[in-house]
This record gives C-alpha cells, sequence and structure tokens, in this order.
C-alpha cells in the first residue's frame, strides 16, 4: 500500500502566528487526506448499524408518540403537552451532549446518549400516571436530541469527502426505517391491544438502545477529533484499520497519493465559533431553516391523527382508518431516503433543501389536511405518501448535512446542537399553538401557514451556506472561513 504526504499547500491562509506548521495541523492534514482518497465505506458495518439504529430509534419515537397517544387517556391539552415535553428534552440534551462531543469525544456522547434514551423508554413503558410518563419523555428526548446531533457528526468526519452525503445516507436509510416501518408496526401493536400495546411500543424502543449502547462501546473515536486532541497514535490506528478495511472492500492492493493541504488546527472552546461573523451567520440561517421546518413538520407526525379523532370527531372507525394509512405512509419515508441516494452528492444541498420544503411539506400537508377535513381518504393518503416521501424523508438529512458541514472540527458538534438543537423550540411552540390557530383561521389554512416560513428561510441557505459538494470539511469552514 502506497501512502504518501504530498500536495503541501502553504498559501491558502496563515498556519500559525509564526507562518510555520505545527504538528497537530500536519498530521490532521495528512490524515484527512488519507481518509478522502479511500475508495470504499471504510468503518465496521457494525458501526454504521449503531449509528442508524440510534436514528431508527429517534424516528420510531418522534411518530410513534403521535401512534399511541390517543390510546393513553389523555385530552388534546394534556396530548400537546407531553409531546412538547419530549422535544423541550430535545434542546438540553443537544447543547449539553455536543458541547461534551467537542470536548470529551464523540464516541463517550453517542454511548451516553444512547443510555439516556434507553432510560426513558423503559420508563415510559412502565409509567402509570401522566407526571412519570412526561418525566420520561423528557430524559428519553434528551438521549434523542443528541443523537440526532452527534451521529451526522460522527460519520462525516470518518468518510471521504466526494462521497459523504452517499455514506450519511446510508445510515440514514436504516434509520429512516424507523420512521417507515416502525409506525406501521406500532399502529399494528396498538391495534391489537389497545391497553398494553403502547407499553410494548416503548419497550422496544429500550431494547433496541441497549443493543446500540454496546455496540457504540467498540468503535473509533473520529480520526479528526483525536488529531485535534494531539492523540496521533490513536488516530494512526484508527486510519490504517479504516485504508485496510476499504481497499479489501473495493479488490484494491494500493491507494492513490493523498492530496494533503494544511489548515489551521486549533483546540478552543466550542462557543467560540460564535465570535467569528461568517459561522455565526451560517448558524443563524440554518437555525432559522430548522427551527421553522420543526415548526411545520412536528404538528403533522406528533398531532395529525390527534386532529382528526379530537377537533374532527371521527368515528372511531375512521379514526383506525386514518392511524393504519399514517403508519403506512412511513413506508414512503423509508422510500424517499432511498431515492434521496441518488442526488445528495449531484445537486447542491440547498436547491434540494428548498425543493423538499415547498413540494414535501407545503403541497403535501395541503392536500394531506384538505382530504382530512372533507374526509376524503384517497386525496388524504396521496397528501400522506408525497409528505413522507419527499418533505419528511429529505428534509431532515438535509438539514443534518448542513449542520455539520459547516462548522470546524472544534466546535461542529455545539454549532450543530445551536441549529438543530435550539431549533427544536420551533417544534415544541407549534405543538402548543396549532389547535388554538384553527379557531381562528380554520383548520386546512392552520395547517398551509405552519409550513411557509420554512420555505422562506430554506430560500436563504442558498445566499449564506457555501456549495459543500465534494468538498473537505476543512476547505468549506478553515479555509473559507477561518477558525
Amino acid at each position: 500500500m502506497r501512502i504518501a504526504n504530498t500536495c503541501l499547500n502553504r498559501t491558502l491562509f496563515p498556519l500559525s502566528v509564526s507562518g510555520g506548521i505545527t504538528e497537530r495541523e500536519k498530521k490532521a492534514a495528512e490524515y484527512t487526506a488519507r481518509i478522502d482518497r479511500l475508495p470504499a465505506f471504510p468503518l465496521p458495518w457494525g458501526v454504521l448499524l449503531a449509528l442508524a439504529f440510534g436514528y431508527f430509534i429517534a424516528l420510531y419515537d418522534v411518530i410513534d408518540v403521535g401512534i399511541v397517544l390517543p390510546y393513553l387517556g389523555f385530552n388534546a391539552a394534556q396530548a400537546s403537552l407531553i409531546a412538547s415535553l419530549g422535544l423541550f428534552g430535545y434542546i438540553p440534551g443537544a447543547v449539553a451532549l455536543g458541547y461534551m462531543a467537542d470536548k470529551v469525544g464523540r464516541k463517550p456522547a453517542l454511548i451516553f446518549t444512547a443510555l439516556l434514551t434507553m432510560i426513558g423508554s423503559l420508563g415510559n413503558a412502565i409509567s402509570n400516571s401522566f407526571p412519570v410518563f412526561a418525566l420520561f419523555r423528557f430524559i428519553t428526548g434528551a438521549g434523542i436530541g443528541g443523537d440526532l446531533i452527534l451521529v451526522p457528526t460522527y460519520l462525516i468526519e470518518m468518510v471521504p469527502a466526494a462521497k459523504r452525503g452517499e455514506y450519511f445516507n446510508l445510515v440514514y436509510i436504516a434509520g429512516w426505517a424507523g420512521l417507515g416501518l416502525g409506525p406501521f408496526l406500532a399502529s399494528q401493536i396498538v391495534l391489537a391491544n389497545p391497553t398494553i400495546g403502547w407499553r410494548i411500543v416503548f419497550a422496544l424502543s429500550a431494547a433496541l438502545a441497549f443493543i446500540v449502547l454496546i455496540i457504540r462501546a467498540e468503535a473509533y473515536e473520529t480520526v479528526r477529533f483525536l488529531a485535534l486532541k494531539g492523540k496521533f497514535d490513536e488516530a494512526e490506528k484508527a486510519v490504517r484499520d479504516m485504508e485496510q478495511r476499504a481497499m479489501k472492500r473495493a479488490g484494491v492492493t494500493s491507494l492513490p497519493e493523498p492530496q494533503v493541504v494544511y489548515y489551521p488546527v486549533q483546540e478552543k472552546n466550542p462557543f467560540a465559533v460564535l465570535a467569528n461573523p461568517k459561522y455565526r451567520l451560517r448558524i443563524l440561517m440554518v437555525f432559522l431553516s430548522i427551527f421553522f421546518f420543526y415548526f411545520g413538520e412536528y404538528p403533522y407526525l406528533v398531532l395529525f391523527t390527534t386532529w382528526t379523532g379530537d377537533v374532527l370527531n371521527f368515528s372511531q372507525s375512521l379514526e383506525n382508518t386514518v392511524t393504519f394509512y399514517f403508519g403506512l405512509a412511513g413506508i414512503a419515508t423509508f422510500l424517499g431516503a432511498i431515492a434521496l441516494h441518488y442526488v445528495i452528492d449531484r445537486v447542491r444541498r440547498a436547491y434540494l433543501t428548498v425543493f423538499a420544503y415547498f413540494v414535501g411539506m407545503l403541497i403535501g400537508v395541503a392536500i394531506a389536511s384538505y382530504g382530512a377535513f372533507t374526509m376524503n381518504v384517497p386525496v388524504m393518503v396521496a397528501g400522506f405518501m408525497l409528505t413522507n416521501f419527499i418533505g419528511v424523508g429529505w428534509s431532515n438529512q438535509l438539514n443534518y448535512l448542513n449542520g455539520t458541514e459547516n462548522a470546524p472540527t472544534y466546535a461542529r458538534a455545539t454549532s450543530f446542537a445551536l441549529t438543530d438543537g435550539v431549533g427544536h423550540l420551533g417544534a415544541a411552540l407549534s405543538l402548543l399553538f396549532l389547535f388554538p390557530l384553527m379557531g381562528v383561521i380554520g383548520d386546512v389554512p392552520a395547517w398551509i401557514v405552519y409550513q411557509i416560513p420554512m420555505v422562506l428561510a430554506g430560500i436563504g441557505l442558498i445566499f449564506v451556506l457555501p456549495n459543500a459538494l465534494r468538498q473537505r470539511l476543512e476547505n468549506i469552514n478553515e479555509a473559507s472561513a477561518g477558525i
């Protein structure tokens, strides 16, 4: 195997006060270059599954709450509060665990997220009162909030730039099975036994979280983080293992020369990223995009079935029909994630984001709500399919890439936590105000109004974020925005 360090480029910008290259900068650049030339997926499949299972659990939990809420005996106000408490848990969970990941490591933070999710889900499964259920929803939310931040942070730091979107999409596809197959399974479990079925739904989540925890304990720390901390021996071992694995999978016996470009590398307080005006603008724009996306998406995922039952007063038979098709439509999310694989590294992220917001969320939810309001089941189901296939199936992955690709290594997890974690406030607030808004402007107009701000925010991304396609994370950040 040929491993060389060539193509030194010292002209991009100053590397240090003295103009020299530090050992940390040298090693970080070399490791990055070696990863970027790998011809195949370089991580163990078990790690991929451990990351994907985290997403599976997160997305399974988000929508399954909406499926089980009508069977818990809570009124509409209590149901909205339960959903909101889980989301409020996302915020401290994401920020705290994102900061932990930037200071201590991606791996220990990922282990802790799985532990919190396991505890919260198990607590929900055995809860016997509204306050207890609410408490464990908050704990589950904290674990899930951290996981949503850390999974993309981990993966994009460990795969070649040319296929960063496609490789993350592999995790995303598997994870979205939680939003596709999970709701269908959960709906069948609940409908088969409404008394205890909801407990089984949460128990399954706890069991999966335990499996995830065990597998993640054996994973590597990310090479970029190890280099940032000066842990070169560990980084070297990880890179060599990745090279050997990628070569074996690709069926090659040598690798091309790594194209090494040196960038400034500093270990700083993660929140120092906010002092840089370029990063600050990126973070703000991504935050607004995610905030308003969750503002429109989560009421659809969590409260649509509650709306048809408690507000539209569907009969039990028709409500069961809505539950069935809403769960079935989750499969469209899974299929949408697969479709995204073929364009994710070919079309600029911002363009795809606007398309997903407008076609998937705005138009899709409008069709679904109109179909439900008029009790036209085929129209409602068509709306479900369009919303889930493009709106839900594409938007989340694009948001995760937008949030993680546009921040430096020392603050990547924290930066994304500020956009996605705090962005969940949009979800929490929207769940509280949707039903009152319906009383003012009408049911279908309220659903449509909830989707418009995300489209406008998505358009803003076009003017703020650089084109990340096939670009090293350091090219996107340190080279263009500094440290």
